[in-house]
């Protein structure tokens, strides 16, 4: 399996992939102010059993790093500390974006769109991290 996390700076969309289908899907948002959010990822790659988890990098659309990066990276440091699993990073640009729009598309009322975007976000970066390796 194949964990995708969408940092943010309250909530962490999760998102996860069989790595035979190669499909991602939505799996949870992680509240930050409520849970360790590493201590949570650590359960979930021992629950999934998961290979290698795959954090969004929040690139601007010029390419450029933005405000977000430090703490995504303080994130990666301690994700790669806490887990005995490969971590690696992957552009996570217009993936809410993305996540929205499709949730609109697909008639979700605005609580729930608020409710479900960061995972969703998760699912679009993932998707994306694995087209690019397939």
């Amino acid at each position: 399996m194949i964990l995708g996390i969408d940092p943010g700076t309250k909530r962490l969309g999760v998102a996860v992939a069989d790595t035979e289908t190669h499909f991602a899907r939505p799996l949870e948002v992680i509240d930050s102010g409520a849970v360790d959010p590493v201590a949570r990822i650590r359960t979930l790659v021992d629950e999934l059993d998961v290979d290698v988890v795959v954090v969004g990098r929040p690139v601007g659309l010029s390419g450029r790093s933005g405000p977000a990066v430090e703490a995504q990276q303080e994130l990666v440091v301690a994700l790669r500390e806490a887990l005995d699993v490969t971590v690696v990073e992957h552009d996570e640009r217009l993936t809410t974006v993305v996540a929205d729009q499709g949730l609109r598309a697909g008639g979700a009322k605005r609580d729930t769109r608020k409710q479900l975007r960061d995972a969703v976000a998760a699912q679009v970066m993932l998707q994306g991290y694995l087209d690019s390796t397939s």
